[in-house]
């Protein structure tokens, strides 16, 4: 095995076991859940095979549905974030830059990362939230938990990145 799979299945194991045991229990509000798992698919390189993205983001989403009760909206929608995470990236990343780059506040500034992440994590909460109630009869309770939600997201995200920079 490679030590790039077997970092990328510790980094999986890791946000998978965060998410069960510690932040899906986590309702602020009776709104806000951090969904800190769409941080794994948002780090994927640049030269990472677009197959693979989509087999982990899916693996990733269906355990998080077995374990957290949310039959299948997780992995439809972390797979929805997969598919067009690559493309995205590629709008962030300047052409002459490494074929192995990852998308983080180092490598490619604060600024454009924040233009990178809040969009992803902002269609992730979307998706996830549409799938699990189904319904806009509610709209402004849904308007909370996706509001919610992204914005707690992104805080532990950009705690992550700027620990991590450190």
């Amino acid at each position: 095995m490679s030590e790039d799979f077997l970092k990328r299945l510790g980094w999986f194991a890791l946000f998978f076991l965060i998410q069960i045991l510690v932040l899906g229990r986590i309702h602020l509000f009776h709104y806000a859940t951090p969904l800190l798992y769409v941080y794994f698919v948002a780090k994927f390189p640049r030269n990472h095979a677009k197959w693979a993205i989509l087999v982990w983001s899916f693996a990733m989403g269906l355990l998080i549905d077995i374990f957290s009760n949310t039959p299948g909206v997780a992995a439809a929608s972390l797979t929805a974030i997969a598919v067009v995470q690559p493309y995205y990236f590629e709008l962030f990343v300047p052409r002459d830059s490494a074929d192995n780059v990852v998308p983080s506040i180092t490598t490619i500034g604060p600024l454009k990362f924040a233009h990178y992440i809040v969009p992803l994590v902002l269609v992730y909460c979307v998706l996830f939230y549409t799938l699990e109630m189904f319904t806009f009869f509610n709209s402004l309770y849904w308007l909370m938990c996706v509001l919610g939600s992204s914005v707690i997201t992104l805080v532990l995200i950009f705690t992550l990145e700027i620990g991590r920079r450190k």
